[in-house]
């Protein structure tokens, strides 16, 4: 999980101003103390640390937060505040070209992701109806074509190469024109890497950009390698005036330090993140969403923007009908296991839940949870139409049971574990409905909520 030692060590440092009442100026830079520990340990650098803890202690330590009845929910705005300034506190899109075709190159060391990257980015602009073209611009690593071609094979994204023997900058101009000329209006150029940074490779790529003429440059950094992220970003920024970063293998990150060193250092801001090895781990950036998962106060944003992007809405609409008129059978489960598998991994939404620390995930067994959820789909496609639409027919037959444990590769008490889950959910559905009445009933008569 990212940030997941950062997250713990602000929320336990926070908590205990929360427990003090009024604040002293003891108190705040005890605190400060922690908070700066937290950070260096997370692998920020020390000058942004150094900033950073100087800006909250300046802020904190005013009368108004002082001699507030809240003050620890003060200190904690501001350190929400602040990091999300630290991160460039609003969300940087892509520039679009004005003359109907946005040029965008992905540069960065090898191994970082770029090709991989490419794909990503042009599922992510599809969604937004744009019509991306990749182009294969790297002639040098091994196979570099053919995985880009793979990538966009994988995803349905038309792949211009021109071979090894062409150059980047004559395989870049040619990308363009054919995205002209077959109504594409983004062309991503992936180029190639180097595993440090030279003069040849640095000038290659300035030469694809005086050709090519590029709407954005975005470096593609590995989020693992921590301040070396920051030195990376910094020397190309140097060389080639990026307009901003894709930060990859941020879900791998437990420390996040070079998320909140990068913009700090290059004034170039982080635009999106790798947060998985699928297609459709990738996700913007929005730097007030991550400095509320940092502090532990969710991201019920991204996890709203998830769901619509994921759940069929009339599926939705129709599946919430049944469960109000209690029509809810096992083929509407089935139904809604499936819409929650659509949203990804229960790790990752979790970490978008207000209130859900690192350290209670590590109590549960995500893994397991994702094997039982797998376990249950079995054992419901197992069962005929008959059964999944009236389930009391196989409470009372063990003949039933024993077919579909048998046909679902699992045994009889996990049969029976499904309809008592089914049955309490029911249950739970029908007081919803009860409180839901109630609630009418009483609001009509300017009454309060019944709960």
């Amino acid at each position: 999980m990212a940030f997941e030692g950062l997250t713990s060590k602000l929320q336990g440092t926070l908590k205990k101003l929360r427990g003090k009442g009024k604040l002293s100026e003891k108190d705040i830079k005890d605190a400060m103390r922690e908070v700066k520990l937290a950070l260096l340990e997370a692998d920020v650098n020390y000058k942004v640390v150094k900033d950073f803890i100087k800006k909250v202690s300046e802020k904190s330590l005013g009368e108004e937060v002082l001699k507030s009845l809240t003050p620890a929910q003060q200190v904690v705005n501001i350190v929400n505040e602040e990091l999300k300034e630290l991160m460039g506190s609003t969300q940087s899109d892509i520039k679009y070209g004005s003359n109907g075709i946005t040029v965008i190159m992905l540069v960065g060391l090898q191994g970082a992701g770029k090709t991989t990257m490419c794909g990503k980015l042009a599922l992510q602009l599809r969604k937004k109806n744009k019509k991306p073209l990749l182009a294969a611009c790297d002639i040098y690593r091994p196979a570099a074509i053919k995985q880009l071609q793979v990538v966009g094979k994988q995803i349905d994204i038309p792949v211009f190469s021109m071979g090894d023997k062409v150059t980047p900058v004559d395989i870049s101009k040619g990308a363009v024109e054919y995205a002209k000329n077959n109504g594409l209006n983004v062309v991503i150029i992936d180029t190639a890497g180097r595993l440090h940074i030279d003069e040849t490779l640095m000038n290659e790529l300035k030469d694809v950009k005086e050709n090519a003429r590029p709407d954005e440059i975005l470096l593609v950094v590995d989020a693992m390698t921590g301040q070396d992220a920051v030195n990376v970003a910094d020397s190309f920024n140097e060389k080639l005036d990026i307009d901003g970063v894709i930060l990859t293998k941020l879900d791998g990150d437990t420390r996040g330090g070079a998320a909140l060193s990068i913009k700090a250092m290059t004034q170039k801001p982080i635009k999106f993140i790798g947060t998985g090895e699928k297609m459709s781990d990738f996700e913007e950036f929005h730097p007030d969403r991550m400095a509320s998962r940092i502090l532990g106060m969710g991201d019920v944003l991204s996890l709203i923007e998830k769901a619509k992007q994921a759940i069929d809405e009339d599926e939705a609409k129709e599946l919430g009908t049944r469960i109000m008129n209690q029509e809810f059978n096992l083929e509407d489960f089935l139904t809604s296991m499936h819409q929650m598998k659509k949203l990804g991994p229960l790790d990752k939404l979790l970490e978008m839940v207000p209130g859900v620390t690192p350290k209670e995930l590590k109590g549960i067994d995500l893994g397991n949870q994702e094997k039982e959820i797998a376990k249950m789909e079995a054992i419901i496609n197992s069962m005929t139409v008959k059964e999944r639409r009236n389930p009391s027919i196989i409470s009372s037959s063990m003949s039933r049971k024993k077919r579909i444990a048998k046909g679902s590769g699992t045994a009889v008490q996990n049969v029976n574990k499904v309809l008592k889950d089914f049955e309490n959910m029911k249950k739970m559905m029908k007081q919803m409905k009860g409180m839901k009445k109630s609630f009418n009933k009483k609001s009509l008569f300017g009454g309060k909520m019944p709960f």
